[in-house]
């Protein structure tokens, strides 16, 4: 489809009530097959089958190259296929009513246990109108209302084939799925943009830091310390007794679900504490070009880079993660988060972990990790080259921010007839 900006969608449709006449009420097991994912374990291996997970469908995008292979009979393949159309949701879990529409999929493909995968089965229902519901608010809503609870909600096959939807003509559906498209094809080319300025970065830090130090001979001036002799702060956030409750307003609360590299936030999954109690915080409070660490869960060693009002100016973070600033001297905050992006940097983190049945690293940990040092001169030098990169990158967040809010206000009245098109 030819790209088109949301700016000049206004002559696509007229801001007015439509008749529903053509416009007929359906559950969703009338339109759509269940099918429950398949039983695997990843593999460590570079062909085969790929297999899909619920962390796969959890980004913007499905990143197809870092899906992980599984071992499955041909078959199995046949009853488990991934193809463009199909609408995978999540059944279980935090995650429960999460789902992604499938644009694209490798030849072999299958996803795992712990998804279900939905198939339109009705040829009134096109595949790409039914996925932006599903993939909608109001879906997770359902979920979350009728699965069961909102501690562990189960998402499973009874509880989805009530939910019901408004389905108008195939002109009308095509029509919708058109509109919205316009505003996922940037949001989806901002969202590759920042991959490839993310893997510029990291490359220019190798090419700085890793590659002169290859052979284990440190070049003159260059020195090993431990990251803790160049740390100003380190402290974690916190969040009331209790935990936050139903608050949908307040001051956000990042927690470990958005501790996922620079420029990626996902807004809907938001906590909110009250003012009076960020008021009363004296630690986790976020400042300008913060650098986060997940510090204990199954994600030890993630990190994130809050800077230029991204993803908000006033947040804190709760108990789950560190905030880390340097003392600008001989590491600086671009420095810090591309360093902790490095595998090496983030198994040295997970090793300080000395608890496997209660994972999670501490302060003293994190301050003897070692860390090679160069020259205050090369560090100048790399913090011009990537400071550009790096606020490029928070600039296309903040556009697809916008965009996002701009789709999200328009899906609920284009998918239920409310703006005739």
């Amino acid at each position: 489809m030819r790209e088109r900006s949301p700016i000049i969608l206004k002559s696509y449709f007229n801001m007015t009530t439509q008749s529903l006449k053509n416009w007929h009420r359906v559950r969703l097991d009338e339109v759509a097959d269940f099918q429950y994912g398949y039983t695997a374990s990843a593999k460590e291996k570079n062909t085969g089958t790929k297999l899909l997970r619920i962390t796969d469908i959890v980004p913007d995008l499905i990143d197809w190259e870092t899906v992980p292979f599984c071992e499955i009979t041909e078959k199995k393949i046949s009853q488990y296929k991934i193809e463009k159309g199909d609408i995978l949701i999540a059944r279980t879990g935090a995650t429960a009513g999460y789902a992604k529409l499938i644009r694209r999929a490798p030849e072999q493909s299958v996803f795992a246990s712990y998804l279900i995968r939905l198939r339109m089965k009705d040829k009134s229902a096109d595949p790409a109108f039914v996925g932006r519901i599903i993939e909608s608010d109001d879906f997770k809503k359902f979920v979350t209302t009728h699965a069961g609870g909102s501690a562990q909600p189960h998402a499973n096959a009874p509880v989805l084939k009530n939910f019901e939807l408004l389905l108008p003509d195939l002109t009308t559906q095509e029509n919708v799925i058109d509109i919205l498209s316009a505003y996922d094809d940037l949001i989806e080319n901002n969202t590759r943009r920042i991959q490839i300025l993310e893997q510029m970065a990291q490359l220019i830090y190798r090419e700085s830091f890793v590659t002169p130090i290859a052979n284990d001979h440190l070049p003159k001036g260059w020195e090993v310390s431990t990251l803790g002799e160049h740390l100003a702060e380190l402290e974690s956030g916190s969040r009331p007794k209790g935990g936050v409750g139903e608050l949908k307003t307040g001051i956000p609360s990042v927690g470990a679900e958005n501790i996922n590299g620079i420029g990626r936030h996902d807004h809907t999954s938001e906590k909110f504490i009250e003012k009076n109690f960020f008021e009363r915080m004296t630690r986790g409070v976020v400042k300008d070009r913060d650098v986060a660490l997940y510090k204990d869960g199954a994600y030890i060693g993630r990190s994130s880079y809050f800077r230029d009002g991204f993803p908000h100016k006033i947040f804190s973070v709760n108990e789950h993660v560190f905030l880390l600033r340097s003392s600008g001297e001989r590491i600086t905050q671009n420095f810090l988060y591309l360093w902790l992006r490095e595998l090496l940097t983030i198994h040295a983190i997970r090793a300080t972990n000395a608890n496997a049945a209660q994972p999670g690293v501490n302060q003293s940990g994190i301050r003897g990790i070692k860390i090679t040092l160069a020259p205050k001169e090369m560090v100048k030098v790399f913090d011009n080259k990537v400071e550009p990169i790096l606020a490029f990158i928070i600039n296309l967040a903040k556009q697809n921010y916008e965009l996002r809010k701009m789709r999200d206000l328009l899906l609920p009245k284009l998918t239920t007839g409310e703006i005739k098109i």
